[in-house]
């Protein structure tokens, strides 16, 4: 039986570090949602993204309007938008994505007014400013990405300050002044220790061993990527509008003529933008634990996928070793981890930073 797997995305320009668009499609791939879709939140209740608190916010979530004059005349406002629900719960890897639209063009006076703090203490991290994916369509979006040196605290309660509204944005442009307090707290720290060399899954919680899992990854032609991923998305949105599948299932597609398919795979947990999941592969089951089989996902035996998907909260970390293949591209997903943090302190593309 064929093996659901991953198809790589081609690849960006080194020195234009994007992310996952917080409210893009996913990719349709080789190992991927055959139905697009968001990342879900914890609660899986729905497919649609998470929004932060605003002021007067229309009921259905979408981003509100702002009045586009300032004392010095007209100006464009920059609607502000956040993956991140208020009061949800993620995982220690979970970054604080928000998105701009239109981009704005100078980011000095968000930083020095935006605040975050942890149990009420200063985060001490950085805003990452990058041009969205969905950016391909010329949407004009820009993300800004926060994060501090280390994961999260677990257990910790995230208070997103956002006093910007009227501030500049760049020439001719202000921010809506519609979002102004995202607080949300973070879970246990789940994080999962995937090495190819031993074809295992160490899953931990809070530092303590909780199982080890056996694994078979990316083979030879189409390896894993290596590096920090964080999940993304638990299963995917039922095509009926009705919820989401059901058994955490996505359905995954092959193209390649010689190695065609189209299955529903159960209990399976997205980690990259690209279509690498951690899924169920009962076809696979000889091979999971020896050796590296598949087409770039995470393979687990039924029991095991059913167990790791009901653990995982979206925002847990999961580091990858000796797969073979290269580090996963920061633009991926949430791969934020993988940008150093000499590089990200930087504060990414927006001049005047």
């Amino acid at each position: 039986m064929t093996r659901p797997g991953t198809a790589r995305r081609a690849r960006r320009p080194r020195g234009l570090l994007l992310a996952v668009p917080a409210f893009a499609a996913l990719a349709l791939s080789a190992c991927s949602s055959g139905t697009a879709g968001t990342p879900h939140s914890p609660a899986g209740t729905s497919g649609a993204p998470a929004t932060g608190r605003a002021t007067s916010a229309p009921a259905s979530g979408a981003p509100a309007t702002a009045s586009s004059s300032t004392a010095s005349g007209p100006a464009k406002t920059v609607h502000v938008s956040s993956l991140e629900g208020d009061g949800g719960t993620y995982g220690v890897g979970m970054p604080i994505v928000l998105r701009f639209t239109p981009a704005p063009t100078d980011s000095s006076a968000f930083t020095k007014a935006a605040t975050v703090t942890v149990n009420g203490q200063p985060a001490n991290g950085a805003w990452y400013w990058e041009q969205t994916t969905a950016d391909e369509k010329k949407t004009n979006t820009y993300e800004a990405h926060y994060r501090p040196k280390g994961y999260w605290p677990p257990n910790a309660t995230i208070a997103v300050k956002l006093p910007i509204g009227g501030l500049s944005a760049g020439k001719g442009l202000v921010y809506s002044d519609k979002l102004t307090s995202i607080t949300f707290q973070t879970g246990d720290a789940h994080v999962s220790t995937v090495d190819g060399q031993t074809e295992t899954m160490r899953v931990t919680s809070n530092g303590r061993l909780v199982k080890t899992l056996k694994v078979s990854l990316g083979k030879a032609q189409t390896p894993t990527y290596t590096g920090t991923k964080v999940v993304m998305q638990k299963g995917e949105a039922n095509p009926s509008g009705s919820g989401l599948r059901p058994d955490g299932a996505v359905r995954m597609v092959g193209t390649d003529p010689n190695d065609r398919y189209n299955l529903i795979v159960p209990w399976s947990v997205r980690v990259t933008m690209s279509g690498e999941y951690v899924h169920a592969a009962s076809w696979n089951g000889g091979n999971i634990g020896v050796r590296s089989t598949s087409n770039g996902c995470t393979n687990l035996n039924v029991g095991d996928a059913k167990w790791f998907y009901k653990f995982s909260q979206i925002g847990d970390v999961v580091t990858y070793s000796n797969t073979g293949g290269t580090k996963m591209p920061s633009w991926d997903g949430f791969g934020d981890w993988n940008v150093p943090w000499g590089m990200w302190a930087q504060g990414g593309l927006l001049l005047n930073h």
